[in-house]
C-alpha cells in the first residue's frame, strides 16, 4: 500500500459513503449536490488509483468521467428544476469543495508524473472537473 491507494482509500471511505446516503435518502435538491460531488470524487479517487497501482487506463476512466458527470447533473437539474428548489442544503460548499480538492489532488499528481502527454491529460481533466464544478453550482442554484 503506498500513500496515493491511501489516499484514495480515504476519499472513498470518507467521500463516497456520504454521496451515496445523501443521494438515498436526501431531497431532490440534495440527491443533485451529493451526486455531483460523488463524481467529483469518484473521478479523483480514479486518479489516485491510476498513480498508486501505475495503470495510465485508469485516467481515461477519469477523463470520461469528468466529462459526463456534469453532463448528468446538468441533466437531472433540468428535469428536477421544480422539484429541487431555491438553494439545496450543501450547494454552497460544492464549488469551494471542488476548487480545493481538485488541485490538491491534481497538483501533487502533475509533480508526480512529469512533464509528457500524461501531464497534459491531468491538467485537462483538472480543468474539466473545475469548469464543470463550477458550472453545474451555478445551474443548481438557478433551478
Amino acid at each position: 500500500m503506498n500513500w496515493w491507494l491511501a489516499a484514495a482509500c480515504a476519499l472513498v471511505a470518507g467521500g463516497l459513503g456520504p454521496c451515496l446516503w445523501g443521494s438515498a435518502r436526501g431531497t431532490a435538491g440534495q440527491r443533485v449536490v451529493a451526486q455531483n460531488l460523488a463524481t467529483l470524487l469518484l473521478c479523483l479517487v480514479f486518479l489516485l488509483l491510476a498513480q498508486g497501482y501505475g495503470r495510465p487506463s485508469y485516467v481515461d476512466l477519469a477523463l470520461v468521467v469528468a466529462v459526463l458527470g456534469p453532463a448528468g447533473t446538468l441533466v437531472f437539474t433540468r428535469l428536477l428544476g421544480d422539484e429541487i428548489g431555491e438553494r439545496p442544503p450543501g450547494l454552497r460548499l460544492l464549488t469551494p469543495a471542488v476548487l480545493v480538492a481538485t488541485p490538491a489532488t491534481v497538483v501533487p499528481l502533475c509533480v508526480a508524473t512529469g512533464p509528457g502527454r500524461a501531464l497534459g491529460k491531468l491538467v485537462l481533466i483538472g480543468l474539466l472537473l473545475i469548469a464543470g464544478g463550477v458550472v453545474t453550482s451555478v445551474a443548481v442554484r438557478h433551478g
